[in-house]
C-alpha cells in the first residue's frame, strides 16, 4: 500500500485550515504551522492536520498567512522543505518579484466567507472557485502543473496570470467591490440615525451588494496598503463612472441611462458559468514544449482569450520525457484557443466530446 501524500500548511486561519481540511478529506496527510501554537493544537484536535510544524519532504506547502509576512514566510518554506511552494494572497505582485525559486508559484484562491478562523474551515470552499497561479521567469514548468494539479484536486478551476494583471484585475472584482459596499453601508447606517426605518427597510438588492462587507476588516488594511496602485485606479474608474452616471440622471437623459443599464445587464449576463454538458467541451491536447514557462503559457493564453479550461491533467509523452497537457474547454472556443496556441507555438489536437 502507497504512503499518503504529505503536504504542509503554512498559517492556519479561514483558507490556510479549509486547504487542511481539503486535503485531508482526500487523504493526504498534513502538518501544521501558525504563529498561534493554540491554533495549532485547535487543528490537531478538529483532524484538519496530523502533525504541528512542517514535514521537510512535504510534495507542497501552502502559504496561508497574513499579506505582509507572505514572502519571508514563503522564503522559509522553500529553505526547510524540498518540494512545491505556494501561496494563497491576493496581492501578487510583491511576493513574485521578492521570490526567484523555480519551487514557487504564487497563488489566490478567488473564495472565502463571512466566517472567521478555524471555526468557518470547510473542505468544500475550493470546489468550483476560480484560483489563480502567478507563475514568474523564475517559475519551473513542473512546478507549475505540479501546484495546478493539486489546485484542481480541491475542486478549483485554475487561471494563470502575470503577478501585475493579477493585482490590476482583483482591484476591480474584489477590492473595489468590497471598499464600495462599506462605504455604501456606511451612507446607510449615518441616513438610518436620521430615517430609524431605513435599515428595517434594507433588502433584496442593497443586502446582496453589501454582504461582502461583512468580512473581517483587519485583513483589508494590509491588502490596501499592498495593491494601493492598482485600487486607486480602480477607485477612480469608479468614481468617474458614478459622476458620469451622476449626469445622466441630473439631466433626466432617459434614452442614455437605458442604454447604460442596458449595456450592464447584458454584461452581467455574460459572466462566465460552470456545468457545461460533455457535448459542449472539446478536448485540446497540447504536448508542452521544452521552454521555461511553456505549461503556464497555457492557461495564461487560456485567460487572455477569456476561454474557460474546465479540466486539465499532464500525462506522459510519447515523443520522451516532456508532457502533454490535455485540458477540455468549451467547443465554441476551441478554434479561437487553438489558433492562439499555434500562433505561440504549440502543436494543439482538438476533438469535441460527445
Amino acid at each position: 500500500m502507497s504512503e499518503p501524500r504529505r503536504a504542509n500548511v503554512l498559517g492556519l486561519g479561514l483558507i490556510g485550515g479549509s486547504i487542511a481540511r481539503a486535503l485531508t478529506d482526500r487523504g493526504w496527510r498534513v502538518s501544521g504551522d501558525d504563529h498561534n501554537p493554540d491554533r495549532v493544537r485547535t487543528a490537531q484536535t478538529m483532524g484538519l492536520i496530523a502533525a504541528e510544524g512542517l514535514w521537510p519532504n512535504a510534495e507542497v506547502t501552502f502559504v496561508a498567512t497574513p499579506v505582509l509576512t507572505v514572502a519571508d514566510q514563503a522564503k522559509r518554506a522553500l529553505a526547510e522543505t524540498t518540494g512545491l511552494v505556494t501561496d494563497v494572497g491576493s496581492v501578487k505582485a510583491a511576493v513574485v518579484a521578492a521570490i526567484d525559486d523555480p519551487r514557487f508559484v504564487g497563488g489566490h484562491p478567488m473564495a472565502g466567507s463571512e466566517l472567521e478562523g478555524l471555526e468557518g474551515a470547510d473542505g468544500s470552499m475550493f470546489e468550483g472557485a476560480v484560483w489563480v497561479l502567478t507563475p514568474s521567469a523564475a517559475t519551473a514548468d513542473a512546478t507549475f502543473a505540479g501546484v495546478a494539479a493539486v489546485v484542481a484536486e480541491l475542486g478549483a478551476d485554475v487561471v494563470a496570470l502575470p503577478a501585475e494583471r493579477h493585482d490590476q484585475t482583483v482591484a476591480v472584482v474584489s477590492h473595489v467591490p468590497h471598499l464600495t459596499a462599506a462605504t455604501l453601508m456606511g451612507l446607510a447606517s449615518t441616513r438610518a440615525e436620521e430615517h430609524a426605518a431605513l435599515l428595517r427597510l434594507a433588502a433584496g438588492g442593497f443586502r446582496d451588494m453589501t454582504r461582502i462587507a461583512s468580512g473581517q476588516p483587519n485583513i483589508w488594511l494590509d491588502i490596501c496598503a499592498e495593491n494601493r496602485d492598482a485600487i486607486l485606479s480602480a477607485l477612480d474608474g469608479l468614481i468617474d463612472g458614478l459622476h458620469a452616471m451622476r449626469r445622466v440622471v441630473d439631466a433626466d437623459d432617459r434614452e442614455e441611462l437605458f442604454a447604460r443599464l442596458s449595456l450592464a445587464r447584458d454584461a452581467r449576463a455574460n459572466l462566465p458559468v460552470r456545468g457545461a454538458r460533455p457535448g459542449e467541451l472539446a478536448e485540446v491536447r497540447i504536448p508542452i514544449p521544452d521552454r521555461p514557462g511553456a505549461a503556464a503559457g497555457v492557461f495564461t493564453l487560456a485567460a487572455e482569450l477569456g476561454v474557460n479550461i474546465a479540466s486539465f491533467e499532464v500525462v506522459h509523452s510519447v515523443e520522451g520525457n516532456r508532457g502533454v497537457a490535455v485540458v477540455l474547454v468549451d467547443a465554441a472556443a476551441a478554434e479561437l484557443y487553438r489558433g492562439g496556441l499555434m500562433a505561440r507555438g504549440y502543436r494543439p489536437a482538438v476533438q469535441r466530446l460527445t
